[in-house]
């Protein structure tokens, strides 16, 4: 049992905040001296320098420069430069990853058509890791009114149909809105919604969600993703939530609540964050998507919107058999470089927010950089750069109050020089669309025309290298 008894966490708790002070008193700039700091998870990543370790920088750290200062000029270096540069990204910015397990199965659960049987729909439980422990369920639509094997977008999308939503711990009211998610904060209502766990609530007050959503009707889903199957395209979802349960909530001695559920209790030795357990488990569907008959496995895309985006920048980093990705609005912590977002630094969301609001999220290691952004040892276009020369496009909303355009651009611009090395720069896409922080049919046009350019080669009269604040004749160099 890892809580201690309530009147104790009270107790101790109370005497070390005051929640109208802690919850005001914090800035983007800098750490609060009254977190309660993350007990910290020993990995076989070993110890990496620390912040006061580390030399300013404020350049892009350069993807192709070795850790010893070697240039990196042919591709076989390029896949030692990508180890090194793997193995930093899980030590300060996802968190450790567990290997993949070797054990996965698909059970079939359910299958129906759609669409006036123009598509077909499969629920299938994926099983794997210890003891076969681990499931996950996925919804696969595949068109009926064509030949397989068939490109596949995976993407998050809430509970698919017909499976039985699983229970969920609690999330604390001040989630995301700009509390600091490291202040205690005492409990004042028990922390339920029926969840599988003995989390207890002991940093902030805590609110019922309300039970679990039901998931949407295969008819509906299909619907809602009729481009797709037009195009010749397979559509696989999944709520990332099975995999990492999005919340704030911490154990009472400062854990967070999310490692006692889902995939994390099996692997206990690992650090990883929520994005990092998200990306995770794209790779598991891609685990059973390579067995599958309907499905191209050399054709495989991911993608995702806001915070499942982010994810999806992390997946397409991480396993090399997904063929392109296509994150959505991602925001702080996505695809805009860190060194250029936040308060001074362009405005939007930076890294001191994304710490404030979302730790939880991402490897331990990174809160030390809170304020001192110039001294991380990466940026954000190290994942982009892991893509190359695989497909990759950012999709963004012209009006978007979380995504900063120029953000983008450093990153979209520090990752090129690794795509350069394939003479494939083309492979590097941006397309902004009118709308804010959303992903629309623009969007999806955007991604599944990329994708037919530059997967399965179709002619395509349109560009993916153009900013907004560009000229209209101009693109970006």
């Amino acid at each position: 049992m890892r809580t201690l008894p309530f009147f104790f966490a009270v107790a101790f708790f109370a005497i070390i905040v005051n929640l109208a002070a802690a919850q005001n008193s914090n800035s983007a700039s800098a750490t609060d001296p009254r977190e309660i700091p993350i007990p910290p998870i020993k990995t076989d990543l070993g110890t990496m320098p620390g912040v006061d370790e580390l030399p300013v920088h404020k350049e892009m750290p350069d993807v192709l420069v070795m850790n010893d200062g070697t240039k990196v000029k042919t591709t076989d270096q390029w896949n030692r430069r990508r180890a090194e540069i793997r193995r930093i990204l899980e030590y300060y910015a996802t968190g450790r990853m567990p290997p993949a397990p070797a054990n996965l199965k698909g059970h079939e659960l359910k299958s129906q058509t759609v669409l006036d049987g123009k598509v077909k729909y499969r629920l299938v439980q994926l099983t794997f890791g210890p003891g076969e422990k681990l499931q996950l369920n996925i919804g696969i639509l595949t068109p009926t009114d064509a030949k397989p094997p068939f490109p596949a977008v995976i993407m998050p999308g809430g509970t698919p149909p017909g499976a039985i939503p699983l229970p969920t711990l609690a999330h604390p009211p001040g989630q995301g809105k700009g509390v600091d998610a490291l202040l205690p904060v005492v409990s004042t209502t028990e922390s339920t919604n029926a969840p599988a766990t003995s989390a207890s609530s002991t940093n902030q007050t805590v609110r019922r969600s309300g039970g679990p959503r039901e998931p949407a009707d295969a008819e509906s889903l299909a619907e809602r993703n009729r481009e797709f199957f037009r195009r010749g395209y397979a559509y696989v979802t999944f709520n990332n939530n099975d995999c990492a349960e999005d919340t704030t909530l911490r154990m009472a001695d400062g854990s967070w609540a999310f490692r006692t559920t889902r995939f994390y209790p099996a692997y206990p030795g690992y650090d990883w964050g929520i994005l990092a357990g998200w990306a995770w488990g794209v790779s598991r569907i891609v685990d059973f998507l390579e067995t599958d008959p309907l499905i191209d496995k050399t054709k495989l895309l991911v993608s995702g919107v806001s915070r499942t985006g982010k994810s999806a920048l992390i997946a397409g980093a991480f396993d090399d058999r997904l063929a392109m990705a296509a994150p959505c609005v991602t925001g702080g912590g996505g695809i805009g470089a860190y060194r250029f977002s936040g308060v001074g630094r362009g405005g939007k969301e930076g890294l001191g927010d994304m710490m404030k609001k979302y730790p939880n999220w991402f490897s331990p290691h990174l809160h030390q950089f809170w304020g001192q952004t110039d001294k991380l040892p990466f940026d954000e276009h190290w994942f982009i750069a892991l893509m190359a020369p695989r497909p990759f496009i950012a999709l963004e909303g012209l009006t978007d109050q979380v995504s900063l355009e120029n953000a983008v651009k450093q990153s979209w611009l520090a990752a090129r020089p690794a795509y350069a090395l394939f003479s494939a720069t083309d492979h590097l896409g941006v397309n902004y669309a009118n709308h804010g922080h959303a992903f629309t049919d623009d969007d999806r046009m955007a991604m599944l025309d990329f994708a037919d350019k530059y997967l399965r080669g179709k002619k395509v009269d349109r560009h993916f290298d153009h900013f907004p604040s560009e000229s209209a004749e101009g693109t970006a160099r």
